[in-house]
């Protein structure tokens, strides 16, 4: 703190209980403008979703160009790659999933009644523990329960809502081409928008975003994939149902950073648990070794320290997009940190 400046420690303190006030507003309203997002998320989604893959295939078209070849091939080689890399896996693993996600609902009421004789059994090992304990297990695997047949429900719906999957299918690689054909167009468009005296900082906040940010997702979805891959071909060798559904699901939530592999592993050992002790144990094992390695080896050459932000506001920025909005909330916490750090850190230089 500038010692000469004492106002400067009530100016700081005055902005974190405004700041805490918005985040306590916007929880505790959530429930009134959150089917408005709902609708608006519906609406804008494809074209949120063909920007950010735009944006995270542009520079490779830049790079391609770097050598000589001509921008529309390469934006043309780069979009035939990409989509039909992702028809052919769609094509390959969408079917697979949904049969997956139907037979795990089906069986969801055997697997609770396995869980039950678990939790009697449970009971018998813990029968000195106070009632009241028993009481709060009750609500905790009834809590359970409840969650898991409303995902569970929720993904039927969601992987078998056809008409939806064709918009998707459709409008997205369209729109993604348009994107990438005109991204200079666009660029230039928005900067007529912008004052002239401020273009120069929104011209430096861009580059610092696109290192920062662009970076760190490219560098995550990379890690991401290979988690998904090397854990479907261990659950594969080692027979493990719902492999592929599974095997999906760390690789989703391994975009979470530290609660991730947490998240992602709790389905994988609820189901383990109903086949053998034995095989949750390796099961435990097998995802400690894919998570060492991705934690120690790749992430830090892939994704790098790109965000540069610490720890304690990542875990907090986690807990409030996991209270916002689940494990979506949790999974843009970062990106949305990210970008609020840029500008904030921006804005400060600016005004010094």
């Amino acid at each position: 703190m500038d010692k000469k400046n004492p106002l400067n420690f009530l100016y700081w303190i005055i902005s974190g209980i405004f700041v805490f006030l918005f985040i306590y507003l916007l929880v505790k309203l959530f429930p009134v403008y959150g089917a408005v997002f709902s609708f608006l998320w519906k609406v804008f989604s494809p074209f949120i979703i063909a920007c950010l893959i735009a944006y995270l295939l542009y520079p490779i078209i830049n790079k391609l160009h770097s050598y000589n070849i001509h921008r529309g091939i390469a934006i043309l080689l780069i979009y035939l790659l990409f989509f039909g890399g992702i028809t052919y896996l769609i094509y390959r693993v969408y079917p697979t999933v949904v049969l997956q996600v139907q037979d795990l609902n089906q069986q969801l009421p055997q697997l609770i009644e396995m869980y039950r004789g678990f939790v009697l059994q449970l009971y018998e090992y813990t029968s000195f523990l106070p009632e009241t304990v028993h009481d709060r297990m009750d609500e905790l695997i009834e809590n359970i329960e409840v969650t898991l047949e409303s995902l569970l429900a929720k993904l039927v719906t969601g992987f078998t809502k056809i008409f939806d999957v064709i918009i998707f299918i459709t409008v997205i690689p369209v729109l993604v081409f348009y994107f990438l054909k005109d991204y200079d167009k666009i660029k230039n468009y928005m900067k007529k928008w912008i004052p002239v005296k401020y273009q120069p900082q929104t011209q430096k906040l861009y580059h610092t975003l696109e290192e920062t940010l662009g970076n760190y997702i490219r560098g995550l979805l990379i890690v991401s994939l290979f988690v998904s891959l090397t854990t479907f071909i261990v659950f594969y060798f080692l027979e493990i149902k719902y492999a592929l559904l599974l095997a999906i699901i760390m690789g989703f939530t391994n975009i979470i950073p530290y609660f991730g592999p947490i998240i992602g592993a709790v389905p994988v050992i609820a189901i383990t648990l109903t086949i053998s002790t034995k095989l949750v144990l390796i099961v435990i094992i097998a995802i400690f070794i894919i998570q060492l390695i991705e934690s120690n080896l790749l992430s830090p050459y892939i994704v790098g320290k790109s965000v540069h932000i610490h720890p304690v506001a990542i875990i907090f920025a986690l807990l409030l997009g996991g209270q916002l909005s689940g494990v979506i909330g949790m999974i843009l916490a970062v990106p949305m940190l990210t970008i609020l750090k840029v500008i904030l850190t921006q804005a400060i230089a600016i005004k010094r």
